[in-house]
């Protein structure tokens, strides 16, 4: 529901106005920051499926694709992360460079070594980020993201329920925008682009 406000409010706040029309108060102003968050993003220190440690600033100065997920997911998580290995695949042959990053959900089940096997397979050229329980929900917070426990698996692995968003950052880790999964990957791929270009 706080993803769904940001996204109604920035469709409102880009709505030009007609000639000689007041400008009108935006949803932004009208209601607390608790339940409309403009504020995605912020400095974190996690790491990466290759054992090394990883901020919000790209080190290759790409622009950032970000999912709050899992890297072994059998659910939404592999549809979204293979949308985000095409997505990269289409920008680079345009000659734009993205970086898509997979913060998991669960580092018990996420670890620096399940990730990229898993990866691999599923969505090859991402990079999956895990840290301890209390970084991990740290990062959350500043995405707005939560992390609800749904049940426990018959092997005892609890399920969580997560975002379904894609974060598009800069290569500083500051926000641009967000792509809800209603999207095609080619509108995606547009919207990144349109953001590479200016």
């Amino acid at each position: 529901m706080r993803l769904a406000w940001a996204v109604l409010a920035a469709i409102l706040a880009s709505a030009p106005l007609s000639a000689g029309e007041a400008p009108k108060p935006t949803l932004n102003a009208a209601l607390p920051d608790s339940l409309f968050p403009t504020n995605f993003g912020g400095a974190y220190r996690l790491t990466d499926h290759h054992g090394r440690t990883r901020t919000e600033a790209d080190p290759d100065g790409n622009l950032q694709l970000v999912f709050f997920g899992y890297a072994t997911c059998e659910a939404i998580c592999t549809v979204a992360l293979p949308i985000m290995s095409e997505m990269a695949a289409d920008l680079a042959a345009q000659g734009i460079g993205v970086t898509p990053i997979v913060i998991t959900v669960d580092p018990e089940v996420d670890t620096v070594d399940s990730m990229g096997p898993a990866l691999a397979a599923h969505a090859p050229g991402l990079l999956g980020l895990t840290g301890s329980a209390d970084d991990l929900a740290a990062t959350r917070a500043l995405f707005h993201v939560e992390a609800e426990p749904l049940f426990v698996d018959p092997l005892g692995q609890t399920i969580y329920a997560h975002g379904s968003h894609i974060y598009v950052m800069d290569a500083r880790g500051g926000f641009l925008t967000l792509l809800p999964p209603v999207l095609s990957t080619e509108r995606m791929v547009e919207i990144v682009a349109g953001y590479a270009a200016g």
